[in-house]
């Protein structure tokens, strides 16, 4: 192995880029029997890995993505900030991650993690046993990704059937196509191309890493946000469930631009009235919603353009700074 070559390092997580199947042809069955391979067993199939960097890996923990939640994102922010901080000989870093959860796990990186060298999430929607596999590719031009100079600064990257997107904007879109993974309508970032080149073409503006002020070294839990979505005819039902939990912070995905039941309007001012941040978010798949003179007299903060599911991310982070909804409002503006 070329002593020369760049130190890329691989946490593992699970997911299917690890799953293992009961046959070449299954591609449903695996995440229930939750069995997985190690991420040496992952790199053994790619020995032209070797290629691209130096490699150390590890097994951080090995589940489903599904099984991810907050306890795991600030597990896995501490474990990558303390391999910067203590190893810097890293170049750029991996993860792999199932695909369930993957975007919101981004985007909590890409909001906690301090460095300006690369960090990469990758997984995969058909396991290693299976015909057709995209798990060996995608984790190989991960590591190119994370091995490229250009990759630096760009806060935390997701690089999935050959293309590379920002973790603030990247949605899982498709239930098993290996193309599943979009930018939402901003567009993705560049390629980890066929020609074995890493190719940017734009990069993220909003702030991240460095550029937050999220410390979660010393946290050990986070402040609870529930998502509560409307549909026709909805009434106050969930949004009074949530107030009664007494939960930190509630996201509402609504309609189009940001509208919403009526019966969910006054039960999700009633919990502003409480003290409880509510943040305005659509179920629309794309798109902004914006403040109101209406939504700024009943203390409603609004998402801009993040999905509910990554709103409810930069929520449980903004809670663990400040309560002040103003503060909390420029953050959605900035990050």
């Amino acid at each position: 192995m070329n002593a020369n070559k760049l130190l890329v390092k691989i946490i593992a997580t699970g997911g299917s880029i690890a799953g293992v199947g009961p046959d070449r042809l299954d591609y449903i069955l695996y995440p229930e029997l939750g069995d997985h391979i190690t991420i040496d067993q992952s790199l053994a199939r790619i020995p032209e890995v070797s290629d691209i960097a130096r490699i150390d890996a590890e097994d951080l923990i090995s589940v489903g993505s599904t099984a991810i939640g907050g306890p795991e994102w600030l597990s896995l922010a501490n474990r990558i900030n303390r391999t910067f901080r203590e190893e810097p000989e890293v170049a750029g870093l991996v993860v792999t991650h199932g695909t369930a959860t993957l975007e919101e796990t981004a985007y909590f990186l890409h909001l906690t993690v301090k460095t300006d060298k690369p960090v990469v999430i990758t997984g995969a929607m058909r396991p290693p046993t299976s015909l057709g596999t995209d798990a060996d590719l995608n984790l190989l031009e991960a590591v190119r990704v994370a091995a490229c100079p250009e990759a630096a600064g760009m806060g935390v990257l997701t690089v999935l059937n050959s293309e590379i997107h920002c973790g603030r904007d990247v949605t899982k879109a498709n239930t098993f196509r290996v193309e599943t993974f979009r930018p939402n309508e901003l567009g993705f970032l560049g390629y980890a191309d066929s020609d074995g080149k890493v190719v940017f073409y734009r990069a993220p503006i909003r702030k991240h890493t460095t550029a937050t002020p999220f410390n979660v070294s010393e946290s050990s839990v986070l402040p609870r946000v529930d998502i509560v979505y409307s549909y026709g005819g909805a009434d106050g039902l969930l949004v009074n469930a949530v107030r009664a939990n007494a939960s930190g912070g509630m996201v509402l995905a609504g309609f189009g631009g940001g509208t919403y039941p009526p019966a969910v309007v006054e039960a999700a001012a009633a919990a502003v009235g409480e003290g409880m941040p509510v943040v305005l978010a659509s179920r629309a798949t794309a798109g902004r919603v914006v403040m109101t003179p209406k939504k700024e007299q009943q203390g409603f903060i609004v998402c801009d353009n993040l999905l509910p599911q990554k709103a409810r991310v930069l929520l449980m982070l903004a809670l663990t700074v400040t309560s002040n909804r103003e503060a909390i409002q420029q953050m959605f503006y900035e990050y």
